[in-house]
């Protein structure tokens, strides 16, 4: 058998073995598929296999190599699983790696972000801790030569794959730096790279604490506990879901269970293939309470909507921020073959309330459900389901999870973009340390403003004085996030933003709030335990 034969064999195979796993799945275990829909089904796969045969005889340019490829990965099985749903997924081997990576919170290499701009592959940041950063590469380092071979040509893709490898073996990276009149070589030795889901926390204010979660996986619900244990004497935590497009339903659940009360609901799963699940706070918070801001926006998606849920539900954290994104659906992950994977929509999950928050997406095209929705507000809950919480507020479902406080996210204007779609805060902040350091006092003044203004000029980036005096805090706090992420790199150059943050400088307002509404709570349900004592015979 010929390669390009083999090769699309193996396609067909991953194919077969897709349309096997949903069938599995969607035969409900109540009663059998008739035999008119298997032979259906077997009708429409000989359908499939009579025209790809074709097209491969027929097509006026051979079907091989990555384009064989295309043809199932990127065309029928997409097509098959866009039918049913906008986030049952199908994952090629590279695909399917990257999201167990994700998943685990870890893999081996040198530990840095890399982004290809202008045909060449810059360091955005490399991780502190790491080979990399303990080596001393730079944010804005140009990767010239892995091992010696120039990467002239390589996207980031390769460029990372060269990177990465076992512990403890040795890597040869050249960079070249703005002010260096050589290329400077790097001899690193791969580690393992730890990928924390909290990316950011601190003390934001005396007793406060600020935790940014990222995404869910394996070791979030640790890290979590981990970040509210290292503030002594906690008495408020904003917790920032921003853009976290959720993750690990499990860890989801860990997280609410260490800030609920022991036996509340977290969040149940209803599908037909599986049998119901309904999770609880096993552990609870051994009545360690303080009042908690949940922060979230248009892109607060799935197991961080569980969370926001959960905690809105029980009236355990207020919700500020935007409408979330709205997905009630859970994936489960198959394994197929050859390295390949499955994530298939098996439950939808309800809030403890009863809520089932997805939107939407019949006759919505994939671009318009993932970036053209609006959401939906309390002033807009026409023919939303409601429901109430433990206290008794009306909460609404479908269309994402309504805040209690609404924020809205700063909106930019088209200097702002300019500058963000160029980069120019990245490359300025190479430029400015190219013959200078900066101490962790750093300060943009005017003299870091004239050269600012000197650099935008000779990158031909247009701009006027009004331009820069109406946006003067994001401007300046955006070169600074970048300088000091370079001289000390990414934690404080995090720390620097939120700092700035106007929506979490608003969220910190609503803690009193958040009290008051566990104060609520608590009277509620003592009142409504009182009531069921008296009322018992």
């Amino acid at each position: 058998m010929t390669a390009p034969a083999r090769r699309a064999l193996f396609s067909l195979v991953v194919f077969f073995a897709v349309c096997a796993a949903v069938g599995t799945v969607l035969q409900s275990k109540v009663g059998a598929q008739s035999s008119q829909d298997e032979s259906k089904i077997r009708d429409n796969l000989k359908s499939f296999t009579d025209v790809y045969s074709l097209v491969e005889q027929n097509y006026a340019e051979p079907i091989q190599g990555d384009k064989a490829d295309a043809a199932i990965y990127d065309g029928a099985i997409p097509g098959m699983l866009r039918v049913l749903d906008p986030h049952s997924n199908f994952y090629d081997p590279k695909a399917y790696a990257k999201m167990r990576e994700d998943q685990r919170g870890h893999y081996y290499g040198v530990g840095m972000v890399i982004q290809q701009q202008n045909n060449k592959t810059y360091v955005i940041t490399p991780y502190e801790g790491t080979p990399s950063f303990r080596a001393g590469i730079r944010p804005g380092d140009i990767i010239s030569a892995i091992d010696g071979k120039p990467t002239d040509g390589m996207t980031s893709d390769l460029v990372a794959k060269a990177l990465k490898g076992p512990k403890g073996t040795h890597v040869q990276v050249s960079t070249i730096r703005e002010g260096q009149a050589k290329p400077l070589v790097f001899d690193l030795i791969r580690d393992e790279i730890p990928h924390p889901s909290v990316d950011l926390k601190y003390e934001i204010r005396p007793g406060i604490g600020y935790i940014h979660l990222t995404q869910f996986q394996e070791t979030t619900a640790q890290e979590v506990n981990d970040a509210v244990d290292s503030f002594s004497n906690i008495k408020g935590l904003v917790l920032d879901l921003r853009n976290n497009p959720g993750g690990l339903l499990s860890q989801a659940v860990e997280v609410c269970d260490h800030l609920l009360s022991k036996g509340q609901n977290i969040v149940s799963q209803r599908g037909r293939a599986y049998p119901d699940q309904n999770y609880v706070a096993t552990h609870g918070n051994d009545g360690h309470t303080f009042p908690i801001v949940v922060l979230v926006n248009r892109n607060t998606a799935s197991a961080a909507e569980i969370v926001s849920g959960a905690l809105q539900d029980h009236d355990r954290a207020l919700i500020v921020g935007e409408t979330t994104f709205g997905k009630g659906l859970v994936q489960t992950v198959y394994n197929l073959s050859e390295n390949t994977g499955l994530a298939l929509t098996t439950y939808h999950y309800f809030t403890p309330s009863g809520r089932l928050i997805q939107r939407n997406y019949s006759g919505v095209s994939l671009y318009d459900y993932y970036y053209n929705h609006a959401g939906a507000s309390p002033n807009n809950s026409t023919n939303r389901e409601v429901k109430l919480t433990d206290s008794g507020r009306t909460v609404y479902g479908g269309g994402g999870i309504t805040p209690d406080e609404k924020i809205d996210s700063p909106k930019s204007n088209t200097f702002q973009d300019t500058l963000l779609y160029k980069s120019v805060f990245f490359h300025f902040a190479s430029h400015y340390l190219a013959n200078r350091t900066v101490d962790k006092n750093f300060q943009v003044d005017d003299a870091v403003m004239t050269e600012f203004k000197q650099y935008l000029t000779s990158q031909q980036v247009a701009w006027t004085e009004a331009d820069l005096n109406s946006v003067s805090d994001w401007l300046k706090t955006s070169i600074k996030e970048k300088i000091v992420t370079s001289q000390f790199g990414q934690l404080q150059g995090l720390h620097t933003m939120a700092d700035w943050d106007p929506m979490i400088q608003k969220a910190l307002t609503f803690l009193p709030e958040a009290q008051a509404l566990e104060d609520t709570v608590h009277k509620v349900l003592a009142q409504k335990a009182e009531a069921r004592s008296t009322s018992t015979p």
